[in-house]
């Protein structure tokens, strides 16, 4: 399982990289992709819509299952990866690359610093 340093992580699954200017884009962990199976679907949220820390803002189809994804951060939604629509296997080939879910500008500048980091996912995981 991949889970990479320079990330952090939520319980649930999600990762969150912290980017220049401080937003934060969001994706689901190589984790979680390998348990959901083959994406079939990805609904993304609304740019502009706000969300509180894990409340679900986007729904993940598999040939397994349906699933939610949760905000690791209270914040706005600048961002969707649009290429999703036409592409929802990129969370199963590229999880922490090219299947970036969205960027959200968080309310709190440090909620990022609060999520876990690799060694904890991996306890968590393991």
């Amino acid at each position: 399982m991949n889970v990479p340093e320079d990330l952090r992580y939520t319980s649930d699954h999600e990762w969150a990289r912290l980017e220049e200017g401080g937003r934060i884009r969001i994706g689901i962990t190589d984790y979680a992709q390998d348990a959901l199976g083959d994406v079939v679907f990805v609904q993304l949220p609304e740019v502009g819509a706000s969300y509180e820390a894990d409340a679900p803002f986007s729904e993940v189809e598999s040939t397994k299952s349906v699933s939610d994804v949760y905000a690791p951060v209270r914040g706005t939604v600048v961002e969707v990866n649009s290429d999703l629509a036409d592409s929802p296997q990129r969370l199963n080939e590229d999880p922490y690359g090219e299947g970036w879910i969205c960027v959200i500008e968080p309310a709190d500048g440090q909620a990022h610093a609060e999520l876990l980091d690799a060694e904890a996912y991996r306890a968590l995981t393991g």
